[in-house]
């Protein structure tokens, strides 16, 4: 474990060298690692577990044709390494939750039919369980409770994986019936390719994963593009200067410096005109925002967020609605503009993508 300084606050965590891939398949060498759902996180977990080296087996509903057809071209054989739900919760001795959180309440009655004496129930979210009131979620005792929560989507736990950086994760134990829990908890989350391994709570994580989620990383985000795009439209601004001035540059230039060198070199490495300004503006949507983040927070804490989730996502015409919705955003000018600006990036950027992200195996845990 490695006491690392975060801004004068030491924090433990955990890096491959500390914990090297070769501990973690000796921890985990006789476990049938079940992972339940193929749609957003279950793709990347299951392959780079594989990738490493580990016992993995799918549990996916053959109703949702297409994860089933995912997990199939991805290579997991049917009667062999992928079963329905429950025969492969029958057969894991780690049985990894990764449903949506409105499917885990619909499917937990079966699931915890399957459970053995000594099993571990894992979770990449602390959803269920710090809302077992509103979920059901409520574990036997006789197992273990882990949570591993890599801190991006599927998509970028399996491309950081195939580049060999990693995506750092969350960790927690709540309940540890085995004795083995902590370790079986930290050899699954450098198999997944974790970057880095970070302590936490069930709660903790749920807390500020849902608040990030409605506010910087996805809700205030795409808030604040839409109001900036609009006011520039609404001023003569075209389509493209628009969406170049609030999109483009951000993803394509500036997000990138801050995520090598930090915002402070950002701005010290910018026009000094665009320097200024944003030292000036900073604190005013700062106080703008903080107090919606505060109600935001507190929405999370008191349930309210949950509760909501398992409502709209439990309907039986939600898919069509989300559909409605998702097509709102993605048909408008703006997003409309984006596409049309994405195909004018040079082609060569997209190979050199290509060529990085192709035949890389069993880096991410190295």
């Amino acid at each position: 474990m490695a006491v690392i300084d975060f801004g004068g606050v030491k924090e433990d965590v955990i890096t491959r060298k500390e914990y090297p891939l070769t501990k973690a398949r000796k921890v985990l060498k006789d476990e049938t690692i079940a992972i339940i759902g193929y749609g957003v996180q279950g793709p990347a977990q299951a392959l780079n577990l594989k990738d490493n080296g580990f016992n993995v087996i799918i549990g996916q509903s053959k109703k949702f044709k297409k994860d089933w057809d995912r997990a199939r071209k991805d290579g997991w054989v049917p009667g062999e390494t992928l079963f329905d739900v429950e025969e492969a919760a029958t057969r894991g001795t780690i049985i990894k939750m990764l449903v949506s959180d409105a499917a885990q309440m619909s499917i937990w009655p079966s699931i915890k039919e399957c459970l053995n004496e000594g099993d571990a129930l894992y979770f990449s979210h602390g959803f269920s369980i710090v809302y077992k009131e509103q979920t059901k979620v409520i574990p036997p005792e006789n197992v273990d409770v882990i949570l591993v929560a890599p801190k991006g989507s599927g998509t970028s736990v399996r491309r950081n994986f195939l580049s060999g950086a990693g995506i750092n994760s969350s960790y927690a134990v709540f309940q540890d019936f085995t004795g083995r829990a902590n370790d079986r908890c930290l050899a699954l989350g450098i198999g997944v390719g974790s970057g880095y391994l970070f302590p936490t709570t069930f709660e903790q994580e749920v807390y500020s994963d849902l608040t990030g989620e409605r506010g910087v990383l996805m809700g205030a985000l795409a808030g604040m593009m839409d109001a900036q795009y609009q006011v520039l439209r609404k001023n003569g601004h075209s389509p493209s200067e628009a969406f170049n001035e609030t999109v483009e540059e951000l993803t394509q230039s500036l997000i990138r410096l801050v995520d090598e060198n930090g915002m402070d070199w950002m701005y010290s490495n910018c026009s000094a005109t665009a320097q200024r300004g944003a030292l000036d503006w900073r604190p005013k949507f700062k106080k703008a925002t903080l107090p919606v983040f505060q109600e935001l927070y507190k929405s999370v804490k008191d349930g309210k967020e949950t509760k909501r989730v398992l409502s709209a996502c439990g309907k039986a015409d939600y898919k069509e609605r989300l559909d409605k919705e998702l097509s709102a955003i993605g048909d408008s000018e703006m997003w409309q503009t984006g596409k049309a600006v994405r195909a004018l990036r040079p082609k060569q950027k997209a190979r050199e993508i290509t060529k990085t992200t192709k035949g890389i195996k069993g880096r991410g845990g190295n």
